[in-house]
């Protein structure tokens, strides 16, 4: 039986597209799927109208990878991981939800289909389960989301199908080495995972000009290097999916005669769309919220739903302001979206809109009366990737694309007969024409409404005074766009080169974001998290920032609002240090703001310069209450009754977390009876922004030993955490933390290199490469056996070989590490290279000469450094570290003083030969190998080396 013969035969689009959404698929994305199958190549743009379910591309997408399951390395095509990127936030994006609901579905056929549908399910599971390294898991796609400019998560395993939801600076800002919230030692993987084996559907790509055109520049920049994964999956295959693009006829798929005689997509391209235009002059704010309220005023006292589309998020929250005043909330409900919000607020104003009931969710039905009306004041975050319809829209001024896109959220489904719009025109106030050379230019469109006001009022019905926008009237009415992206700076191989060098970024490197953004549109921002525990400067956060707590502010309005701040805390470069910043004119693009809660600056709908009231830490309900006084009293700031009257609250911290003065020994009982007595004084009062039920279950949840640690403040941790904690390789600690029991060297290697060969196979690299990788992970923690290391690991001494892993407390890492003489910020791989080098020249080893450069650098580089050196640390030690390589003993310096000066020209040479991208692959499969055992989750079942 041929490899593709095992899966059986592969269940037809419609069957899996029906399995998936419990309805067929429109003419055109099954036509769509059976073209690129037979072609093996996906156009260059989708044309299709918006509200026409652009989101079955997923579907196409991984219905594609699964009928190349099991073709040979040459023959297959479809890329492995699934890029959907939007030029907004992931607000209020649907497109996660349904991601997640395939993902769903292929976990558990059975739960969510029945009869056939089950097995048209399980044969695609199958199938998409088969390109992993690990076959039998019960993961066969992994959907996730980047949001923000702090860590986010990434695919555990460069083989596993993935989709992965991103905005265009996160996607951007990782193909080109400077992952938006990605720790330095980490932006190689995240740049393999976007540069290789990806597919990347670009939704509403107008909107990302600049992106569209970097990756076959890129291309440019790397004519010559060889191709690991074959010419189709080396690098990314961009797809741009917009009703509005320029491609040329036979690079744009588009609806065809079978789409026009399709009942439902004939009644959404004929939808009632009538928009009125309104000129006006004065507050644009005022404007919108009179426009809102005179067609709402039309219901006759039945709630309706209504969408406010302002240019700005000053703008929006102007009108959002007004439109309050106007409608209490018997009568109405008022949300503002504006893409500046953290997860927690973001979830729930997601979950009010996509509400099948009370909100205005695309799959609402139509009869259900609302008691209210529902108005959501928003700014273009709504325009890309929301499914939502609602039965009356008022606009700001904009231009073509943007208005068609709006539109699109107007009777989108065609239901609402009494549908109607406005389109309020007034013209850009003198204090915004002086930030431009155009008089006539409006923040974000320039002079393009002014076009835009001349074909509405040119087309505009003189009875009804009002236009008629229906899908299939769009274009012709507001004719072609007329918006100029501007442009971006040219990518040449030298600044590329540059971004490449991870481990020493040069000084003064070009900025990455105007090359996917645009010279003039780029998006300069910082992200701001809020701590009750703000660390000083040299300490660490804890627990780590994470996207989900963090806004991403434009720099330049961080700098004015900041502008009293003289102290200013940030995280350093390895997303886990603090250092002090003089003044906001210090900011840097990228950086992470940690602030107080009582600096305010956040209200339940987001960013908000104006807000004062203290800001909740969401780290604490995750893992834990931290023990520090100043925290304590920031929980508890403006709430009254005061819970620490007539307590030393400093003195009960300090006895519940057994730090006292030097010359004093914690006890254990005072220690708990102190814990104890800190719980009684919290239950007697409800911090700010906490349910009074919810804040009595987080303390009941906390464990009474408590976890501290050198540099951290100290905490009573959360019971039964779920979550894990992202992954930081700054420091060894990586292989440390994960560890419940120490892992003998040796194994440690073999399971990794097995793991590493499992993935490069899967994957599809050639014999020669896979060999390498594989010795690489058998080989990449050789320098660990030094004497120092090893009692840094295990400073008892219990085992009898060389470990690779420790048990030991995160609190006791620092002291180890000084009695065990390791020095501070010595590079184990190091070692690792030394000894497989010296082994090389040697013992002549079966190591082809083409690759040797290759093994010592994917050694080398196993935590993140050696791109392109691994800096030198005070040492001199005399020792020699012994390991056994291939069989054959070897020994060399153990002193980390020495430096490789053969690795940033060994560095340069891999990188002309494979490519940036392809090279970081490399890198990636070790090093994801290595987390995937260190971690516990390798079970040691994978194939034999073959």
């Amino acid at each position: 039986m041929s490899e593709p013969d095992r899966f059986g035969p592969l269940p037809g689009f419609a069957a899996f597209y029906g399995a998936i959404n419990r309805r067929p698929p429109f003419p055109w994305q099954d036509r769509l799927a059976k073209q690129i199958r037979r072609d093996g190549v996906w156009p260059k743009e989708i044309g299709i109208p918006t509200g026409l379910g652009k989101t079955a591309c997923l579907e196409v997408a991984l219905w594609w990878l699964a009928s190349q399951a099991g073709t040979e390395r040459g023959e297959r095509t479809a890329p492995t991981r699934i890029w959907w990127v939007v030029n907004r936030r992931l607000l209020v994006d649907s497109t996660f939800d349904h991601a997640k609901s395939i993902r769903d579905k292929l976990r558990c056929p059975e739960a969510s289909a029945a009869g056939e549908g089950v097995d048209t399910l399980r044969a695609v599971a199958a199938r998409l389960r088969s390109f992993s390294a690990h076959p039998d898991t019960d993961e066969p796609l992994e959907v996730i989301r980047l949001r923000g400019g702090v860590h986010s998560r990434r695919p555990t395993d460069p083989s596993r199908p993935s989709i992965i939801l991103s905005t265009v600076p996160m996607y951007g800002s990782r193909l080109l080495f400077r992952g938006y919230g990605t720790w330095r030692s980490m932006r190689p993987i995240d740049a393999a995972l976007a540069g290789t084996d990806s597919l990347v559907l670009v939704d509403e790509a107008h909107l990302a000009h600049h992106l569209m055109r970097l990756v076959p520049a890129l291309s440019e920049c790397t004519v010559g290097s060889e191709h690991v994964l074959g010419p189709d999956r080396s690098l990314p295959r961009v797809v741009a999916l917009t009703a509005t693009g320029d491609a040329a006829p036979a690079d744009r798929f588009d609806l065809d005669d079978r789409d026009e005689a399709h009942e439902t997509v004939k009644k959404r391209l004929d939808a009632s769309k009538p928009l009125e235009v309104r000129m006006s002059s004065g507050d644009v704010g005022l404007r919108l919220a009179e426009a809102t309220r005179d067609l709402l005023a039309a219901r006759s006292g039945r709630g309706a739903s209504c969408i406010v589309f302002a240019n700005t998020p000053q703008m929006a929250r102007a009108a959002f302001t007004s439109l309050r005043q106007s409608f209490s909330e018997a009568h109405a409900e008022l949300l503002l979206l504006t893409g500046r919000n953290r997860e927690s607020e973001a979830d729930r104003l997601r979950g009010r809109i996509l509400d099948r009931v009370h909100g205005m969710a695309a799959e609402r039905d139509p009869r259900l009366e609302r008691e209210r009306h529902l108005i959501v004041v928003a700014t273009q975050t709504l325009e890309v990737g929301a499914d939502v319809d609602a039965e009356y829209l008022v606009t700001e001024a904009c231009g073509v694309r943007a208005l068609t896109q709006r539109l699109g959220r107007l009777n989108r489904m065609g239901h609402f007969s009494h549908a109607r719009g406005v389109y309020v025109h007034v013209p850009p106030a003198r204090v915004r024409r002086r930030r431009t050379a155009d008089p006539d230019a409006w923040p974000v469109y320039g002079s393009e409404p002014i076009s835009v006001l001349q074909r509405l009022r040119a087309n505009t019905d003189p009875e009804t005074g009002e236009v008629s926008l229906a899908p299939r009237k769009v274009a012709a009415v507001l004719g072609p766009p007329g918006d100029d992206p501007g442009r971006a700076p040219e990518v040449l191989p030298g600044i590329l080169y540059e971004w490449v060098k991870t481990t020493t970024p040069p000084e003064g490197e070009a900025p990455v974001d105007p090359y996917f953004s645009g010279i003039s549109g780029s998006d300069y921002s910082v992200s701001l998290i809020w701590r009750a525990h703000v660390p000083n400067d040299g300490d660490r956060l804890w627990p780590r920032a994470s996207d989900l707590e963090a806004v991403s502010v434009p720099i330049r309005d961080a700098r004015q609002v900041l502008g009293d701040d003289v102290r200013l805390s940030r995280l350093a470069a390895d997303g886990v240090s603090v250092e002090n910043v003089t003044g906001p004119d210090r900011l840097r693009p990228g950086d992470v703001i940690v602030l107080a809660p009582d600096r305010g600056l956040l209200d339940r709908f987001g960013w908000d310069p104006e807000a004062e009231l203290p800001v909740r830490d969401l780290s604490i309900e995750t893992h834990g209450l931290p023990l520090n006084a100043e925290a304590l009293r920031q929980l508890f700031k403006n709430v009254s009754p005061d819970p620490f009257s007539g307590t030393r609250i400093s003195e009960l911290v300090g006895r519940a977390s057994g730090i006292l003065r030097d010359e004093e020994d914690p006890d254990p009982t005072d220690r708990a009876e102190a814990v104890d007595e800190l719980l009684g004084v919290l239950e007697k009062a409800v911090p700010v922004d906490w349910e009074e039920a919810a804040w009595r279950a987080f303390l009941a949840r906390l464990e009474r030993g408590v976890v501290s640690a050198r540099k951290e403040v100290p905490r009573l941790p959360v019971s039964q955490r779920t979550d894990k904690d992202p992954i930081s390789e700054e420091l060894d600690e990586r292989s440390l933390a994960e560890a419940v029991a120490a892992a003998e060297l040796e194994a440690h290697g073999e399971a990794v290199a097995a793991m590493s060969r499992s993935v490069s196979k899967r994957v599809g690299l050639p014999a020669d490469l896979v060999k390498v990788v594989a010795m690489a992970g058998r080989y990449h923690d050789l320098g660990k056996a030094d004497r120092r290391f090893q009692r840094w690991l295990d400073p008892d001494q219990g085992s009898t070989a060389p470990v690779a892993k420790s048990g030991m407390g995160r609190h006791l890492w620092a002291r180890a590490r000084v009695a065990a003489g390791w020095p501070s910020g010595g590079r184990h791989e190091l070692l690792s290279a030394r000894l497989v080098l010296r082994w090389m020249r040697s013992l002549e080893p079966g190591v082809a000469e083409s690759m040797r450069d290759l093994l010592v650098h994917l050694v080398i580089s196993h935590h993140g450094h050696g791109r392109p050196i691994v800096s030198p640390v005070t040492d001199g030690t005399p020792e020699v570290v012994s390991a056994s390589v291939d069989g054959e003993r070897v020994d060399v310096p153990a002193d980390l003083s020495q430096i490789d000066w053969d690795q940033p020209a060994r560095f340069r040479r891999l990188n002309d030969r494979f490519g940036p991208w392809g090279l970081a692959l490399l890198e990636a499969i070790v090093r994801q190998a290595d987390h995937t055992v260190s971690s516990g989750e390798y079970t040691g079942e994978l194939e034999s080396a073959g």
